[in-house]
């Protein structure tokens, strides 16, 4: 049986708001029916109906699921297409009821009537599955499934998931034991092991300049939330916040660029609350950008997008990492830490509430950061066990299906976890710790089992029951 290999890209992916498993994944999964109808003969294509089912259907909302589907229709890349124009997209196909599938062929196509939301109907795979089907104009129908199954992944049903990618890996890492391992034969920090994992895909320069695009992607959305005003899109009229505590902190302080900016927050000191807040505004502004439709990265998914971009410009601002090689070893470090919860438990919130989110990030950055500062490799283990013990049992309960309240506050709590986990680490033994990074991974998965669906981003527990309010129908 082949292991599942997860590269660092995999892990941390460039995309759309607002969040990976509900938009990012649909998206990615059109894009591949795309490609099956282009195969088959796309000209001659006479219909296109997609079917939602279980989380995808019940938070598609509000999660822009619909929206994502209708462009990935449309052959569009959530990588490179322009954020601004997917409100008049997806207005010109809904008055227009047409649509150019693949970019190659126009059809007829209803949003209101061609993507369905089946509320109460689940596919036994994952939460998040949706269907595709096809008519071509000599009668011949196709139907796919797909399974948005986190972080971005998709699973086609009845694929072999790791067949396509599948390598020689230099060393090969299941769990937390297998990493340490490797580190202790080789000499190696985390973040070596990862590299050299990462050559048998592609060469060390490839990988480095990958790894720093998705540093800038991040670096560009913190700075972007950082001056946006105005409120959320959606229904729930939610302030966006980052920008006027951006404004506050800075205290008149002038800069024009990102390099000028992290120059005028150090000028501000070293003081406890002042940090503080700043973690909070990065992380804010990462998770409002996300919440309208913008450009972020999955870190490892998009509801969590604010943690790890939150506590690497805490590093930089901070700690004096503003450095291309600091920044590559704290994303290889965290992607690695992040690989090892998808694969002995889960990234999906659908699947095992936020705990698989904002704690499977927050436990990314607390390693990545220990890391960073020096810390033994064992010690950062032990900082990524201390996240995510503390935020074992996180429900996820999205009100009104939208990535905003809790998720955007979340976001905050999760990156001053990793600081706090990275701290404790760095200041203990860690062959006292009690609790191993595998015992944690495992409880998480347990603890994902035993969780009622209620609280698996359904919107139907929770916040999302108990707080009363009345949204628009889209």
């Amino acid at each position: 049986m082949k292991r599942e290999q997860i590269s660092v890209f995999d892990i941390f992916k460039i995309g759309v708001g607002p969040s990976s498993s509900h938009t990012l994944g649909p998206w990615r999964a059109a894009l591949r029916f795309i490609d099956t109808l282009k195969e088959k003969g796309i000209d001659n294509v006479t219909s296109v109906k997609v079917l939602l089912y279980g989380s995808l259907a019940k938070t598609g909302k509000g999660h822009g699921t619909d929206v994502a589907v209708i462009l990935g229709l449309c052959g569009e890349d959530p990588v490179t297409f322009d954020v601004n124009e997917i409100t008049p997209s997806i207005n010109r196909i809904s008055t227009q009821k047409k649509m150019i599938l693949g970019g190659q062929k126009e059809i007829d196509f209803n949003p209101s009537v061609d993507v369905e939301f089946l509320m109460d109907e689940s596919l036994p795979f994952h939460p998040n599955a949706l269907t595709f089907l096809c008519e071509f104009s000599d009668g011949h129908k196709v139907a796919q499934t797909y399974y948005s199954i986190g972080g971005g992944f998709v699973v086609k049903e009845g694929e072999d998931k790791n067949a396509a990618n599948f390598v020689d890996l230099h060393f090969p890492i299941e769990n937390a034991e297998d990493l340490l391992h490797w580190c202790r034969k080789t000499g190696l920090r985390i973040a070596g092991v990862v590299m050299e994992n990462e050559m048998a895909w592609r060469s060390e320069a490839e990988t480095k300049k990958g790894v720093l695009k998705i540093w800038e992607t991040m670096r560009d959305c913190t700075y972007r939330g950082c001056h946006v005003t105005g409120e959320l899109p959606g229904g729930l009229n939610v302030t966006r916040r980052a920008a006027a505590l951006n404004k506050r902190l800075l205290n008149g302080r002038e800069y024009n660029n990102y390099k000028e900016w992290i120059d005028a927050i150090r000028a501000g000191g070293q003081g406890f609350q002042y940090i503080l807040d700043w973690v909070s505004c990065f992380a804010l502004a990462v998770n409002e950008e996300n919440a309208s439709f913008s450009r972020v990265v999955t870190a490892p998914t998009n509801g969590a997008a604010g943690v790890i971009p939150a506590v690497l410009q805490y590093f930089i601002a901070f700690c004096d990492g503003y450095d291309d090689d600091k920044i590559i070893r704290f994303l290889l470090t965290a992607s690695e830490i992040g690989s090892i919860f998808k694969k002995g438990a889960t990234i999906s919130a659908a699947m095992g509430g936020c705990q698989a989110e904002i704690g499977v990030s927050s436990s990314m950055a607390a390693a990545a950061l220990t890391d960073a500062l020096g810390g033994t490799e064992q010690q950062c283990l032990m900082a990524s066990e201390i996240a995510m013990e503390h935020h074992l049992g996180l429900t996820c309960d999205p009100i009104g299906g939208l990535v905003q309240v809790p998720c955007i506050e979340r976001n905050t709590m999760g990156a001053i976890k990793a600081i706090t986990a990275s701290q404790l680490a760095l200041q203990s033994n860690p062959y006292n710790a009690k609790v191993s990074l595998d015992h944690v991974v495992s409880t998480m998965w347990h603890t994902a089992l035993d969780m009622n669906h209620k609280y698996k981003e359904t919107a139907e527990g929770g916040l999302a029951l108990h707080i009363p309010l009345s949204l628009p129908e889209c």
